[in-house]
């Protein structure tokens, strides 16, 4: 049995992740999405990942930290705006950069466990709001800022007009993830088949953004 308190968490700062670390985080994370977060402890961890629970304990501290850097892992698969920099190539036109992202979003719900995952939030979030929580602050919420730092650049480099880049950014998401994520995380089976293909989604979503936040030939930046 667990005692671990939610909170309570050991921190392992730039330590790398070993052999025996990566078959943990993937017993895990086949055991919450299964099972849910009361569903799983660290002995079941430990045999499903084939080491002692001393050893699950001695890497990672509690069941609440595995579950953390389970979210971690997961998120840091996702292909979209390097998080390590700030603005876009300088040579992407705002259609490049968008069509990118939303590529990356598409990928990413496609080819990982991003529609599971996204359902045991919304099933735990109520009950245990941490693990919401966590799953924007080590996720989502990077992805928007950085997705928020290409839309900026592309402000300031005259090649869109937009005063509120943090909304546009996730109106551009929402034009995305209405079709090819929420319908799937909520299992709409008729609205899911019926939808049209991805590649039509995201290219109407990039021309309804770009109506909207592109400049008008007359607002291009003039030469001094």
């Amino acid at each position: 049995m667990d005692t671990d308190q939610p909170g309570v968490r050991r921190k392992v700062p730039g330590r790398r992740r070993s052999a025996s670390d990566e078959k943990i985080l993937a017993a895990a994370k086949e055991l919450f999405l299964a099972d849910r977060y009361d569903g799983v402890n660290l002995e079941r961890v430990a045999e499903r990942a084939g080491v002692s629970r001393q050893t699950v304990y001695n890497r990672f501290g509690s069941k609440e930290t595995v579950f953390r850097e389970m979210v971690r892992q997961h998120w840091s698969a996702f292909a979209g705006p390097d998080r390590r920099t700030v603005g876009c190539d300088a040579d992407a036109s705002p259609e490049e950069v968008l069509l990118g992202f939303a590529r990356s979003l598409e990928r990413f719900a496609a080819e990982t466990d991003q529609i599971r995952f996204a359902r045991l939030v919304v099933a735990e979030s109520a009950r245990l709001p941490w693990i919401a929580d966590e799953f924007y602050r080590l996720g989502k919420g990077p992805v928007v800022a950085a997705f928020v730092e290409c839309l900026e650049s592309l402000v300031r480099s005259g090649r869109l007009r937009c005063a509120d880049t943090s909304l546009a950014a996730r109106q551009f998401m929402g034009l995305v993830q209405e079709f090819l994520v929420w319908p799937r995380v909520m299992a709409f089976e008729e609205e899911t088949t019926a939808q049209p293909a991805a590649e039509v989604v995201i290219e109407e979503a990039v021309r309804t953004f770009l109506a909207r936040y592109e400049p008008a030939p007359d607002d291009s930046p003039r030469p001094d």
